[in-house]
């Protein structure tokens, strides 16, 4: 059955493709959403029956060339179970609301075919048993993220946006390439296996390295992890995710739940065996994140474009992810991961529907009042971000309160530093989601009459995912905390530190601390409310005392800005030098250019002996045979 699950997005891609042909956009969509919810289905199935269907599931003989045999093949153990449900169950919701989000488009085939291909791709990357396979679905999650977000390639911001993502993903694949290469070089092998179960052997092992005695696994971990940073924005290379907004939403939901941003946390904890070898890798990775979880909060503080906000609340997410995995609670990560993949799809979605019946307006400043006009989507992206800001019993509750708790079990100062780091990025959340809330659904609105008067609830066709999505933003706290309750659950799909139980760990804190981070939540989120109602004084307020604060982080940290002078400038002057000199000068001078223009010159004087005169003819005849038998005599 994995392998049946396996195919059925590659068969919609499949069909869609012959529906872009032949303009069938209403088939493509329905045949689409069906093959991918069939797929979802089967893959909860195999979830609650994954003893049954653990196994290598090989597909094809790939590459055997002397010592290295490679398969594509479907590796399906716990986790590459849980991310087929995630993928899956997601993609699905996705398909089905973008048949109302995207009904009138006249491009509709092309863009579920793309959808299917990212779907695809991902299933691809999840269930490979080697890392060539990976490296395939990782390219193919960054190509299909180009595709989707420059969708509406007709429009500048968004053709520069697909690039931009394209680009900065590169930086980090040029990471996976060299830690591929080393894998290579000293473990002769490609395969999870072999390079997981001979690490400890190379545990301290060193070798030189463009000069430098470094620690061989540190070194090959602190590439994958780059590689980790490109696809899921970590701080320094996060500037793609909120540009990649120009996209459809319903793209935005797919790449920011369930895709290519979990793609990077994926590979941490693929590769877990690896990690907790080199220690330094770990420390950095638990920073990253930190770092990557405040700043990101910062930002959607004051952004205006609600997908934008969202986009933001993404990258903070992720951070709690990562700075998981670098406490060694790989488990935990990937609780949150699952969780957060449902109640952000729920948010992405919402917001979706909020743009698609407010005439494509993104704002939130333009917008107000709209819970009267919207209950029903208000009800669900409320429910979203009181997931998103961890209110039990909601299911953001269950997994980022663990790994806060289990932090602050291990008394160290890492441990406390993410603990009380963290409680600071989930009071930024709060703030951020009730402005956004506020400002879109409640006061008065600042729509145009005619547009406000217009504004009426979604098409049944796009509530649906939404309340499916609810139902995942509540329950699957619940339903997947036996992931990291219960250790025989992953059957060394993840390294488990010995006599560590997470759960257990984490009750036996002191009751205070458990409290601490929903007391936050709950304090900041009344200051807010308090605040709004406050409006011009708490901004007159903020204005006068963090003015050079609030530029700093409304200008993204000047992140942009930064990365423009130090690489773009240049980089621009050098393209035009080498274009200029180097190609035009040089290789069109010296190559093309250069040989047309001597035959064109040599044809310049032999057209002067083509004057039409017999005796000019005659006299190069004559000529001609004399050097003719010259060059016979001189052979012989």
């Amino acid at each position: 059955m994995p392998i049946f699950i396996f195919f059925l997005p590659l068969l919609s891609t499949f069909i869609c493709f012959l529906c872009v042909l032949f303009k069938e956009n209403r088939k493509a969509e329905i045949l689409s959403s069906l093959l991918i919810s069939i797929a979802a289905f089967l893959s909860i199935l195999c979830y609650l029956k994954i003893n049954v269907f653990v196994g290598n599931y090989n597909i094809y003989n790939w590459i055997n060339l002397g010592n290295i045999e490679l398969k594509l093949s479907v590796f399906y153990d716990p986790l590459t179970a849980i991310m087929f449900l995630v993928v899956n169950s997601v993609s699905a919701l996705v398909h089905i609301f973008s048949i109302g989000y995207m009904a009138s488009d006249p491009y509709r085939a092309r863009f579920f075919c793309y959808l299917s291909l990212f779907t695809f791709a991902m299933l691809i990357l999840v269930s490979a048993d080697n890392f060539i396979q990976l490296f395939l679905g990782w390219e193919g999650v960054g190509l299909c993220s180009y595709l989707l977000v420059g969708f509406y390639f007709s429009k500048l911001s968004a053709s520069n946006a697909a690039l931009k993502a394209f680009l900065v993903n590169r930086v980090g694949d040029f990471g996976y390439l060299i830690a591929i290469a080393l894998i290579f070089t000293f473990f002769q092998s490609l395969n999870f296996e072999d390079v997981f179960s001979n690490s400890a052997s190379y545990a301290g092992k060193n070798f030189i390295f463009f000069g430098y005695d470094v620690d061989l696994l540190t070194t090959i971990t602190m590439f994958l992890f780059l590689a980790a940073m490109g696809k899921s924005a970590q701080i320094g290379l996060h500037v793609w995710l909120p540009d990649a907004m120009e996209g459809p939403t319903p793209v935005s939901a797919l790449i920011h739940a369930a895709t290519m941003v979990t793609a990077g946390v994926f590979l941490v904890a693929r590769c877990s065996p690896l990690f907790e070898m080199a220690h330094l890798t770990l420390n950095f990775i638990t920073y990253i994140g930190l770092v990557t979880c405040l700043f990101a909060a910062s930002v959607a503080l004051l952004q205006d474009d609600i997908k934008k906000i969202i986009a933001y609340s993404t990258c903070s997410q992720l951070g709690y992810m990562f700075f998981a995995c670098g406490i060694s609670a790989y488990s935990l990560g990937i609780f949150h991961l699952v969780t957060h993949a449902f109640f952000k799809a729920l948010l992405f979605l919402s917001a979706g529907s909020v743009i698609h019946v407010c005439h494509h307006e993104q704002n939130i400043k333009k917008m107000g009042g709209l819970c009267r006009k919207i209950p029903i989507t208000y009800f669900f992206i409320i429910l979203g971000s009181l997931a998103l800001m961890g209110i039990p019993p909601f299911s953001g509750y269950f997994s980022k309160d663990l790994i806060l708790e289990f932090a602050f079990s291990l008394h160290s100062i890492k441990g406390n530093l993410v603990y009380y780091l963290g409680c600071l990025g989930a009071a930024m959340t709060s703030i951020y989601s009730v402005r956004l809330i506020y400002l879109t659904f409640h006061g008065k609105s600042k729509l145009k009459t005619k547009e406000y008067e217009s504004v009426k609830e979604a098409p049944l066709v796009m509530l649906v995912p939404l309340f499916l999505l609810s139902l995942g933003a509540i329950f699957s706290g619940f339903f997947f905390y036996k992931i990291v309750k219960y250790e025989s659950f992953w059957k060394n799909s993840l390294f488990y530190k010995e006599n560590i139980n997470f759960v257990d760990n984490a009750h036996h804190i002191p009751f205070i601390f458990k409290l601490f981070p929903i007391i936050t939540v709950i304090l900041f989120s009344f200051l807010v409310l308090f605040y709004f109602s406050k409006l011009n004084t708490f901004f007159d307020f903020t204005n006068k005392s963090f003015s050079k604060l609030l530029i700093v982080i409304k200008q993204k940290w000047y992140f942009d800005i930064l990365y423009n002078f130090l690489f773009i400038k240049k980089l621009k002057i050098f393209s035009k030098f080498l274009w200029k000199r180097v190609d035009q000068k040089i290789i069109d001078g010296l190559g093309p250019l250069g040989v047309s223009y001597c035959v064109y010159s040599a044809s310049r004087y032999l057209k002067a002996f083509q004057n039409g005169k017999i005796f000019s003819y005659a006299t190069f005849m004559v000529l001609g045979i004399i050097l003719f038998f010259s060059l016979i005599f001189i052979s012989f």
